[in-house]
């Protein structure tokens, strides 16, 4: 114990004397929390820039171009009584959408002619023209009942029969777990979970590439023949900082606002988890592949897609299945999985009994697969130095 605690000492100096490793492991989660938070703490897209072409130049025209200033999603860029080239000024200015009211558009309503606006999205950017789509159909929708209701008072009828008469049913919509739709909550816990993974991946995948490289290895090796005494050794640094640097990742949800119960026992045990998968398949390729470059590099091909795999934005309900089956095994997508049914739908441990058995089997075989290839490496090493002991002495 005594020779491990020295050992362990040399493995905080050398963690510390290491820049790059530091700059990841403790600057990554912090700066990227704190970009990320800023960047999406707005909550919802606003001021989204939009055209009207009015070639009516009517009171009604009017009254639409005022329904859609007062809207606080929409930003009317640009009034204009004749289109002309939109298509050279998208480069620059970039509107989400040209909404065209037609000539003789007033009179069409009042003749019933059913007159047709045109709205032409710029679907460059999909969410900046699905969320301005929406909006633009909440206006025309309403101005169009208000102007079919008030034919109808025209003709005779009661406000209440005209809105009775206009309205066969009404819809009311309840929204459930972040009923704001604010982006924040929905996008930045996923994102602080992708970039601790990625800090642990790249963090471990130094440990043993990096012993290879500049001969500390050896040094061990005479310790300790026994591969899970330099998991051990290996592993404690990070075990002792890595609650650290949870801690301080997961005040970044209380600090946005962002409502989700992350304080219990179900979320720490999947934190715990996708900890200990995430160290095993670094040190995995940290002993596999003796190249500090080479491992980082190849853990950044795991670690880079792994967001968009998680099904955490997108449905893996659409993912080919070759490519669903493969995300199952990166442990971000397990942890995402269960992240949301204990954050927002207030689930317990019972909930997430898939997500802890995967993670449970990603860090099982990979650790296996840690001890027995490092033994090997050990072993290796061993023959290694025999051969060169015994030519020396020849």
């Amino acid at each position: 114990m005594k020779d491990f605690l020295k050992l362990l000492r040399i493995e905080f100096t050398r963690i510390f004397s290491n820049d790059v490793l530091l700059a990841i492991f403790i600057g990554a989660p912090i700066f990227y929390g704190i970009l990320f938070g800023y960047v999406y703490q707005q909550a919802k897209v606003v001021d989204l820039p939009i055209v009207i072409v009015d070639q009516d130049n009517s009171p009604t025209s009017d009254k639409i171009i005022d329904a859609f200033v007062d809207n606080e999603v929409l930003l009317v860029n640009d009034v204009r009584y004749t289109p002309g080239n939109i298509l050279a000024e998208m480069p620059t200015e970039q509107y989400v959408a040209v909404v065209t009211l037609p000539t003789d558009f007033e009179a069409d309503i009042l003749q019933k002619r059913h007159p047709e606006i045109r709205v032409d999205l710029n679907m460059a950017n999909i969410l900046n023209a699905n969320t301005a789509s929406k909006n633009i159909q909440s206006v025309l929708m309403t101005l169009n009942a208000g102007i079919e209701i008030e034919g109808l008072k025209k003709q005779g009828l009661h406000t209440s029969q005209a809105m009775a008469t206009y309205e066969s049913f009404k819809i009311n919509f309840n929204k459930l777990y972040n009923a704001t739709g604010n982006y924040l909550t929905f996008m930045l816990p996923g994102l602080l979970a992708t970039i601790m993974q990625q800090i642990i991946f790249l963090a471990m995948a130094l440990v043993f590439a990096r012993d290879f490289e500049d001969g500390h290895f050896g040094k061990l090796v005479k310790k300790s023949r026994f591969s899970l005494y330099h998991i051990a050794l290996k592993s404690t640094p990070f075990l002792l900082m890595l609650p650290i640097m949870w801690v301080i990742v997961s005040l970044f949800i209380p600090f946005f606002k962002i409502d989700a119960d992350i304080y219990n026992f179900p979320m720490l045990l999947l934190a715990t988890l996708l900890t200990l998968a995430s160290m095993c398949i670094g040190m995995l390729f940290s002993i596999a592949i003796p190249s500090q470059l080479k491992a980082t590099e190849l853990l950044m091909v795991i670690s880079t897609p792994a967001f968009v795999l998680s099904g955490f934005t997108w449905p893996t309900l659409s993912f080919p299945d070759a490519i669903t089956n493969m995300a199952q095994y990166i442990p971000l997508t397990q942890f995402l999985s269960g992240f949301r049914k204990i954050a927002f739908y207030g689930g317990d441990s019972s909930s997430i009994k898939t997500e802890i058995n995967i993670l449970l089997l990603i860090t099982f075989v990979a650790f296996i697969a840690v001890v027995v290839l490092l033994q090997v490496k050990i072993y290796l090493f061993g023959k290694k130095q025999k051969r060169l002991l015994n030519a020396i002495q020849n």
